[in-house]
């Protein structure tokens, strides 16, 4: 397995002592056995174990950093799937960690993990080229995430597009009456739900997979049915695409693109009458992240209210578009402020500064936040959930 330290080093000095000052620079790595060594470790974490994990690596890292040859290591979580977490470590060539690897000394190192992953894949490289700019210095944890997000092994994605005015109707008909694609990917991945909302020209078509989303899409991508309501659709579409066209088709999921930006669900079992609803804010130019950042923070205070009907919140957000997507047990317009993110009054004098309000909108009230909403809501057109013996 990887290396799991992260060993911090002092910046380089000139002749004066100060840090050296030098241009980007592109460094050639050696040949063969003297190249420096890139470890990558892939790795899937088990659902409630991510303390246990991050617990037995702050332990395990200090005792790397002792073996000769190592150099340093990152450890990262996925942006789309908080269960699935990476470790790079660079080594100063094959040789010390081919012989560390395979030691005894190794494998009692590592026991403390066995009990928290489900699954690992090792990938070994050489280092062939590095870019680096301005000095190296001590590591620091500054922009680095301090606390691991929970996940529950689902990746969500979205994707986004825009129909021509006019074909709205027509277009929600189209998607609404196709069969649902086969649940089973693969062994290890299906295709959990699928919900798609439509607000003015604009679709939101989003996703969860239970294992690889890329392979999710490709195995959705292929079924007769959706290709059928693809091109269906091309006509009515206000941007061109041709997904038979390898170079078009990768346009158009770059394009449409929805990231996942923050999940937060109650845990243990769903309650009887949840409902799921979809809304999209109108952002003002350039305030897209804070919006996102802002509802996120929002719903994580909301989530020690046990009386807070919104069991699940999902933000998906790209630039200035952001959607929220709700999972509530009662009607959003009587919890007009919990639907919208904005539980307390100063958050919604936050919000009211970062979103287009419209005439004479207003958060300071209720009332306000219901105009708000009705204005954020978006239609459903069909939300699809795989039978239970394919989950």
């Amino acid at each position: 397995m990887s290396t799991l330290s992260e060993t911090p080093r002092p910046p380089r000095t000139g002749a004066r002592g100060a840090a050296a000052t030098r241009p980007a620079r592109t460094s050639r790595g050696a040949s063969g056995a003297d190249a420096r060594l890139r470890v990558v470790l892939m790795l899937e974490v088990r659902h409630g174990a991510q303390q246990r994990f991050l617990d037995a690596y702050d332990q395990l890292c200090h005792q790397v950093a002792e073996v000769p040859g190592h150099i340093s290591d990152q450890l990262c979580q996925s942006i789309d799937n908080p269960c699935q977490w990476l470790i790079t470590s660079e080594w100063e060539s094959a040789a010390p960690f081919l012989a560390w690897v395979e030691s005894e000394e190794h494998r009692e190192m590592v026991k403390p993990l066995h009990g928290c992953v489900n699954d690992t894949r090792s990938l070994r490289y050489t280092v062939m080229r590095e870019t680096t700019h301005g000095p190296l210095g001590p590591v620091t944890t500054d922009g680095l995430l301090t606390e691991p997000r929970v996940g529950d092994g689902v990746v969500r994605h979205a994707l986004t597009f825009t129909v021509r005015p006019g074909s709205e109707h027509t277009v929600a008909e189209i998607l609404a009456a196709y069969e649902p694609p086969e649940a089973r990917v693969d062994d290890s991945t299906r295709l959990l739900r699928t919900s798609l909302f439509m607000r003015g020209n604009r679709v939101v078509r989003a996703v969860e997979v239970k294992g690889d989303l890329v392979a999710a899409l490709r195995h959705v991508a292929r079924q007769p049915q959706v290709r059928a309501v693809e091109e269906a659709i091309n006509p009515y579409l206000e941007v061109a695409r041709d997904l038979d066209d390898p170079e078009s088709a990768r346009d158009f999921f770059l394009r449409a693109a929805l990231p996942m930006a923050h999940h937060r669900a109650v845990s243990g079992l769903r309650p009887a009458g949840v409902r799921r609803h979809a809304l999209l804010y109108p952002v003002r130019t350039g305030c897209g992240a804070a919006v996102a950042t802002l509802l996120e923070r929002q719903d994580e205070l909301a989530s020690a209210d046990r009386s807070n009907p919104v069991v699940a919140a999902t933000i998906f957000q790209r630039d200035d578009l952001v959607m929220r997507m709700v999972d509530s047990t009662a009607p959003l317009e009587r919890h007009a402020s919990l639907a919208l993110g904005i539980a307390g009054r100063r958050a919604a004098a936050v919000l009211g500064r970062l979103v287009d309000l419209g005439p004479d909108g207003e958060l300071s009230d209720e009332a306000g936040r219901r105009r708000f909403l009705a204005r954020c809501l978006m239609s459903p057109v069909t939300d699809r959930r795989a039978a239970p013996e394919d989950r």
